[in-house]
């Protein structure tokens, strides 16, 4: 169990995926073999799209991948480098916390205007239900790295008997 929940973008990105890859196949035989499309799979993908871009930052912000100029952060001191990281993580957080929010209003619109998509004609709030919790899973993430390279900051490796040269410890 706590392997999947840390894994859980992954889990949702391969499988999200897998249909995207299934639906785009299907539309590209049907429309081989009968000069139609099913046009609802335009939607579908989209949204699909939407979801593993940000299932994707999440993963990026899990393993510290995010994109980063390190300049600034590269000539810190130590000190520094730890308020580097917490202020970043704030500011991150704050950006993050935001899109949430707006994206959280943005389905409650949907559901009180009784929104409809285009294609399907499904309430449009199902295919933007999970874009506020995948930002606060970003948030989670992000935080989680943060606090990775704080304690790797905090507690520097110790040297390796009768070398001199630091080791890494896990």
């Amino acid at each position: 169990m706590r392997a999947l929940i840390d894994n859980i973008e992954e889990a949702l990105c391969g499988l999200i995926f897998m249909a995207m890859t299934l639906l785009g196949f299907a539309n590209v035989t049907v429309r081989y073999l009968s000069n139609h499309s099913l046009a609802s799979t335009e939607e579908l993908l989209i949204n699909g799209f939407l979801l593993l871009t940000v299932l994707g930052a999440a993963i990026a912000a899990k393993r510290g991948d995010h994109l980063a100029v390190t300049i600034i952060h590269d000539l810190l001191p130590r000190r520094g480098k730890i308020a580097m990281i917490v202020i970043s993580t704030a500011l991150g957080c704050v950006l993050l916390g935001a899109s949430a929010w707006f994206t959280a209003e943005l389905v409650s619109n949907q559901l009180s205007n009784g929104m409809l998509s285009y294609a399907l004609q499904v309430p449009a709030w199902y295919y933007t239900a999970a874009v506020p919790v995948a930002f606060v899973l970003v948030m989670v993430r992000f935080i989680q790295q943060a606090g990775r390279a704080v304690r790797e900051l905090a507690d520097p490796p110790m040297a390796m008997p009768g070398t001199g040269v630091g080791g890494s410890h896990v």
